[in-house]
């Protein structure tokens, strides 16, 4: 009856929070109709004639080129039920004789006779009536002065807990406590290189870049193309640099052969000058620093009950709220609307990250990953669950 939900981080590979909508339940527990409706009259169909089923000898017979009979019937002149079946596409409706009666079974259907006289049920023909779900807007959060900010730490190569020679793998560094692993290393420009490009290959999911923990870009893939490229022209300071890379994994792989071989990551990291002759290669036999997930993570930010003392500092948003700030947390407060109807969190105005209400996750939100259509996968998101009755 239902879809089930991926609340948290338990979604596989490029699957945010998600639901499968159409199920005769939908995400709010509403009934989708006729859905809902056409499989309650089944399960009351296959309800009615239960006890011949279970104890009834099965027997299966075929009615003509594309259509059979399975019968369930007792013994001694008990019950009987017969399911009449219909394979073929075709528009008409074919005629079989079943008992020396005669049943006309619509295409690609199945017929219920729970008495193996009369039919009961057909599974194409659809007696409920369609109906709409319709969504009103109770609350908006469009004011800056409502919410409240906390910009995320970019660690920088001398501060990172852990170095290696290589580049990491990322789901074995992580052991998935966080999406995201920071690679970051420093180095000494060469004054002659001119128009230098990040060139960053990845097997991760996201890249984001920060030069001397300035954003200088992202790039991302996608759920067919596992390896994706980032070229980003960048300033460099002259002296020491440093660089630092967000490598993101939006879910853990989903199917396949040896999935404990796989690597994500980073796999190339490179910086291009204008004339190539002094171009950096930072993948083989570099030092880097590695640390996993974010500092609002590791305070756990989102937590309602944290202890005032240990509470990390929320400052006043200091920009319009269109204008898109990469590694910063927000956070508003409201009063749960009045009713018992079913509540979402419209996230169409944000990019990606993670939402929690009352310190529950609701999920990862990719609305800037659009689909074929150009549309975001999903825009919509339940926590009826996680509301309560005060602020």
């Amino acid at each position: 009856y239902h879809g089930g939900t991926n609340f948290g981080r338990t979604a596989s590979a490029y699957i945010i929070t998600s639901y499968y909508d159409q199920a005769p339940l939908d995400e709010y527990g509403l009934t989708r109709q006729p859905k809902w409706g056409h499989l309650k009259e089944l399960h009351g169909a296959i309800n009615s004639c239960s006890e011949t089923l279970l104890q009834g000898n099965p027997s299966n017979f075929s009615l003509g080129q594309l259509q059979e009979a399975y019968v369930f019937e007792e013994e001694a002149g008990g019950g009987c039920v017969a399911f009449l079946i219909n394979n073929d596409g075709r528009d008409d409706n074919a005629t079989v004789q079943f008992r020396n009666m005669s049943f006309q079974l619509p295409p690609k259907s199945i017929s219920i006779l729970p008495d193996c006289i009369n039919v009961i049920f057909n599974t194409a023909k659809v007696n409920v009536e369609y109906n709409e779900r319709r969504t009103n807007v109770s609350e908006v959060f469009n004011e800056a002065e409502r919410w409240q900010q906390f910009k995320d730490l970019i660690p920088n190569f001398l501060d990172t807990p852990l170095k290696a020679d290589t580049l990491l793998e990322h789901m074995n560094t992580t052991k998935d406590k966080s999406d995201y692993l920071w690679y970051t290393f420093s180095f000494q420009t060469n004054s002659s290189c001119t128009e230098p490009v990040l060139h960053v290959e990845s097997l991760a999911h996201v890249a984001h870049a920060f030069v001397n923990n300035i954003y200088a870009g992202a790039a991302h893939g996608n759920h067919d193309v596992k390896k994706f490229t980032m070229d980003i022209p960048i300033g460099l300071n002259d002296g020491m640099n440093n660089i630092s890379i967000l490598s993101v994994m939006a879910g853990l792989p989903d199917s396949g052969a040896f999935l404990e071989k796989r690597f994500a990551g980073l796999a190339t990291v490179e910086i291009h000058c204008g004339d190539m002759e002094n171009s950096y290669n930072f993948t083989n036999n570099y030092t880097w620093g590695y640390e996993v997930g974010l500092l609002g993570e590791k305070l756990q930010i989102y937590n309602t009950e944290q202890n005032l003392e240990n509470a990390p500092e929320w400052t006043k948003i200091d920009q319009d709220l269109s204008s898109k700030q990469p590694l910063t947390w927000y956070k508003t407060a409201f009063d749960a609307p009045v009713g018992d109807d079913p509540v979402a969190l419209n996230l169409s105005s944000m990019g990606k990250g993670e939402a929690w209400v009352n310190g529950l996750s609701v999920g990862r939100y990719w609305v800037s990953f659009y689909t074929s259509e150009g549309n975001s996968s999903q825009t919509l998101y339940v926590y009826i669950y996680f509301l309560h009755t005060y602020t």
